[in-house]
């Protein structure tokens, strides 16, 4: 009887060579890899050789249900061969990276041993959580020193912050606190708060948007609020000029402005 965990072959048809390239593309699936893992792995002590190591073990787990394929075999898909695989599995598990523990066959009722991938997602929550303890302090620098220093432009900078965090429900991470200040430098206060007030207004907490109605404003050269405002009322009027009215339709100032907004940056 045919093992269960065989490769199936098929037989190719002539035709497209670029097509059964796709099929097989497909047919012999993709292996998942976090990207926390790819970014943090140096930080938790895992080198470029031994990375490439776990990323195979991975793959056989998903593919192949190897619960502890032989170097031998892991070997075959390193520059380094069967030597790089034992040296590397070795070091993985002198360092707690990896682990044995024992599995259950439930299909022929047995024990057997296996590599556990346990201890590398522990390892990974806790880089991850370093690196959140790490974006929360320097944003709560950025905060601080927006709000203690002699200017009137930082005080203003940290009052943008502590708005955005508010509306945000979380503090901001440094690359948003950066994005803000960009912001503010280019077009000011009181377009930025603009721009937040009106992609809350429609639930649209996300600095992409955000960005997308400032760059807006930018390209047509609107540096105040009037400005905006005449802008989006001369839209407004094109738009109904356009569209007939609905006989006997009354719609609400803020239901209004939601439509103009949702018309004007989100088309």
């Amino acid at each position: 009887m045919a093992e269960r965990n065989s490769p199936a072959v098929r037989q190719y048809r002539e035709g497209n060579i670029t097509a059964a390239f796709g099929t097989d593309l497909f047919i012999h699936g993709v292996t998942f890899v976090p990207s926390l893992l790819l970014r943090s792995y140096r930080q938790m002590g895992v080198s470029e050789s031994e990375m490439m190591l776990l990323l195979h073990l991975l793959r056989l787990r998903v593919e192949d249900k190897e619960l502890c394929p032989p170097a031998a075999v892991l070997g075959e898909f390193l520059s380094g061969g069967k030597v790089q695989a034992e040296r590397d599995l070795e070091s993985l598990l002198e360092k707690g990276v990896i682990a044995v523990t024992q599995y259950f066959r439930e299909g022929d009722q047995r024990v057997t041993e296996g590599y556990d991938f346990e201890p590398l997602f522990e390892r990974l929550s806790e880089a991850w959580a370093r690196s959140k303890v790490h974006e929360i302090e320097l944003t709560q620098s950025l905060l601080e020193s927006g709000k203690t220093c002699a200017g009137l432009a930082d005080r203003e900078l940290g009052r943008l912050y502590t708005e955005f965090a508010g509306e945000f429900g979380r503090p901001l991470s440094p690359i948003e606190a950066e994005q803000v200040a960009r912001w503010y430098s280019g077009l000011g206060p009181s377009l930025v708060r603009e721009a937040l007030r009106r992609a809350v207004l429609i639930g649209k907490h996300n600095f992409k948007y955000i960005d997308s109605i400032l760059l807006t404003w930018y390209k047509n050269n609107l540096r105040t609020i009037e400005q905006v405002a005449a802008f989006e009322q001369e839209f407004q009027q094109r738009r109904s000029e356009r569209k007939p009215k609905k006989a006997g339709a009354e719609t609400r100032n803020r239901e209004k402005e939601k439509a103009l907004i949702k018309g004007l940056y989100m088309s």
